[in-house]
C-alpha cells in the first residue's frame, strides 16, 4: 500500500463522496493538485466520467492508497487535432468497448448528422402496420415505461424528413388521440432561413476556434491545471451564497478569500462584508442598468447593451463562468447583448438568470450564453429564459438556436423547451372535414421560431417520424400526449407577448454598434 507522501498529481484511485442517495461510493478519480496547510495534506480530485463541478478539495482519510494508479512517463507528443489531452503525466483512459457498443451517450453532446433530401425511390413496407417504421435500425423504439417520460437519443443514422415532405400521423397500437399529416409546405421568407448545416456539435465534442464575431464557444486550447480547478470557495450575492462549479478569471488576490461578496445590483467584487456595506452606500443602482423590455408580476427582463454598460457585462460574464464551463470569458463585451431576469420585491430586482446574444449573428444563434443562478434552478426560470429567447426572435422575424456546445443541463432544458413547444402545436391542430390534420416542418420553425433542424432533432428525439406508405408520419401516441399534459401543469411560469415592450434593432447599420 503506498503512503500519503507517496501521493502525486495525476495519480488516480477510488475516492470516497457521496452521492444523490446520500449513499457512500468510492468513484475512481485524478489528483489534480496537492497542497500543505498547517502540516495537512489536501489533494484537489476529479471524478473520472463525472461533471467538474463535483471536483472538490479531499483528506487522504477519503482516498483508497490500496488500488492507486501512478502516472505513467509519456512523450510529449500532440494529441487528436494538435489540442491538449490529459495532463503528461496522467494514465490515458480508454473507453470501454461495451459503453461504445451499447450507444450510451458521453457527456460531450453527440453530432446529429440532418438531411434534407428524400430519397428517389422509396417503397413502403409490404403488409406493414401504420406504426411500423422504415426499418428496424432506422428509428429507436419508444420507452414505453409510464412512470417515466424519458426517450432515447435517436442515431444519427435516422432518415429524416425534409422541411417540405408530406406526413400523416396514425395512431401507435390505435390509441393516438390526434393524427397530424404534413402536407408541401410554404416557402420560407429569405431572412428567416439558414443553410446551418454545421449548426450541432463537432463530431469529436471539441468546437472549432472562436469566431471573431464575439462567439463564447471555449476552444479548449488553453485549458491548463489552473483552469481546471475551481479557484472561488464561496460568493454572498445578496441574500444567497453560492458555491462555484468552475474556474473563473476573478482577481488572484480574491482567490484567497473565504468568502467572495458580491454587490446584486452591480455585481461589483469586493474582498470582505465592510467594502460591501461602504460599497452599498454609494451604489444607488436597484436593478440591472438597461431598458426594463418586460414585466409580468414580479418578473422582469433587462436588455442591457455590452458596449454601453461595460463594467456590468464584464461583471456578469465572470459571475456567469463560475457555473458555465462550455464557455470562455471575453472581456469585449461590445458586441453583445445581455437579457437579465429578476424577480422584485421591496428591496429592488434581483438577478434570477440571463442570457447573452451576439448583435449581429452570421449562424442565426439566438442565444450565446445561458444560466440560472443555482438557487433559483429547479423552478420553472430556465425554460422561461429560453422562451423570451425565443420571443424576441418572433419579434425580429427569424428562427434562432442556441450557439453550441450547451453544457449539460442546458441541453436538457433546451429538449424540454423543444419537445413540449412542439408538442403543444401538433396537439392544438384541428381537422378540417374530417380529413387529418396537416402540418410541414417549415411551418413549424414558423410558428415557434425555433430552427428547423432543432425541429427535425426534436422530433427524432421524441421518436414520433415513421415512414409509411410513401410518406413520413408524426404518431403521437397515448404516453407521449399523457406525459406532455403532465409537464404542461406543471409548467406555471410562460411568457406573456402582451408584456413585451420591445423593437429590434438593425445593428448592421450601426457602425460601432
Amino acid at each position: 500500500m503506498a503512503e500519503v507522501g507517496e501521493i502525486i498529481e495525476g495519480c488516480r484511485l477510488p475516492v470516497l463522496r457521496r452521492n444523490q442517495d446520500n449513499e457512500d461510493e468510492w468513484p475512481l478519480a485524478e489528483i489534480l493538485s496537492v497542497k500543505d496547510i498547517s502540516g495537512r495534506k489536501l489533494f484537489y480530485v476529479h471524478y473520472i466520467d463525472f461533471n467538474k463541478r463535483l471536483d472538490e478539495w479531499v483528506t487522504h482519510e477519503r482516498l483508497d492508497l490500496k488500488k492507486i494508479q501512478f502516472p505513467k512517463k509519456e512523450a510529449k507528443t500532440p494529441t487528436k487535432n494538435g489540442l491538449p489531452g490529459s495532463r503528461p503525466g496522467s494514465p490515458e483512459r480508454e473507453v470501454p468497448a461495451s459503453t461504445q457498443a451499447s450507444g450510451k451517450t458521453l457527456p460531450i453532446p453527440v453530432q446529429i448528422t440532418l438531411r434534407f433530401n428524400l430519397p428517389k425511390e422509396r417503397e413502403a413496407i409490404p403488409g406493414g402496420e401504420p406504426d411500423q417504421p422504415l426499418s428496424s435500425s432506422s428509428c429507436l423504439q419508444p420507452n414505453h415505461r409510464s412512470t417515466k417520460r424519458k426517450v432515447e437519443v435517436v442515431s444519427p443514422a435516422t432518415p429524416v424528413p425534409s422541411e417540405t415532405a408530406p406526413a400523416s400521423v396514425f395512431p401507435q397500437n390505435g390509441s393516438a388521440r390526434r393524427a397530424v399529416a404534413a402536407q408541401p409546405g410554404r416557402k420560407r421568407k429569405s431572412n428567416c432561413l439558414g443553410t446551418d448545416e454545421d449548426s450541432q456539435d463537432s463530431s469529436d465534442g471539441i468546437p472549432s476556434a472562436p469566431r471573431m464575431t464575439g462567439s463564447l464557444v471555449s476552444d479548449r486550447s488553453h485549458d491548463d491545471i489552473v483552469t481546471r480547478m475551481k479557484n472561488i470557495e464561496c460568493i454572498e450575492l445578496g441574500r444567497h451564497r453560492l458555491k462555484p462549479w468552475y474556474f473563473s478569471p476573478y482577481p488572484q488576490e480574491l482567490t484567497t478569500l473565504p468568502v467572495l461578496y458580491l454587490c446584486e445590483f452591480c455585481l461589483k467584487y469586493g474582498r470582505s462584508l465592510k467594502c460591501l456595506q461602504r460599497h452599498l452606500t454609494k451604489c444607488d443602482l436597484r436593478h440591472p442598468p438597461g431598458n426594463e423590455i418586460y414585466r409580468k408580476g414580479t418578473i422582469s427582463f433587462f436588455e442591457i447593451d455590452g458596449r454601453k454598460n461595460k463594467s456590468y457585462s464584464q461583471n456578469l460574464c465572470l459571475l456567469a463562468k463560475c457555473f458555465l464551463d462550455h464557455k470562455t470569458l471575453y472581456y469585449d463585451t461590445d458586441p453583445f447583448l445581455f437579457y437579465v431576469m429578476t424577480e422584485y420585491d421591496s428591496k429592488g430586482f434581483h438577478i434570477v438568470g440571463y442570457f447573452s446574444k451576439e448583435k449581429e449573428s452570421t449562424e442565426d444563434y439566438n442565444v450565446a450564453c445561458i444560466l440560472t443562478l443555482p438557487p433559483y434552478q429547479r423552478r420553472g426560470y430556465g425554460k422561461l429564459l429560453i422562451e423570451f429567447s425565443y420571443e424576441l426572435s418572433k419579434v425580429e422575424g427569424k428562427t434562432g438556436t442556441p450557439e453550441k456546445p450547451l453544457s449539460d443541463l442546458g441541453l436538457l432544458s433546451y429538449r424540454s423547451y423543444w419537445s413540449q413547444t412542439i408538442l403543444e402545436i401538433l396537439m392544438g391542430l384541428k381537422s378540417e372535414s374530417g380529413e387529418r390534420p396537416q402540418i410541414t416542418i417549415n411551418e413549424i420553425s414558423e410558428i415557434t421560431s425555433i430552427k428547423k433542424e432543432d425541429v427535425i432533432s426534436t422530433l427524432q428525439y421524441l421518436n414520433l417520424i415513421n415512414y409509411y406508405k410513401g410518406q413520413y408520419i408524426l404518431t403521437l401516441s397515448e404516453d407521449i400526449v399523457d406525459g406532455h399534459e403532465r409537464a404542461m401543469l406543471k409548467r406555471l411560469l410562460r411568457i406573456d407577448s402582451k408584456c413585451l415592450h420591445f423593437t429590434p434593432k438593425d445593428w448592421s447599420k450601426r457602425g460601432k454598434w
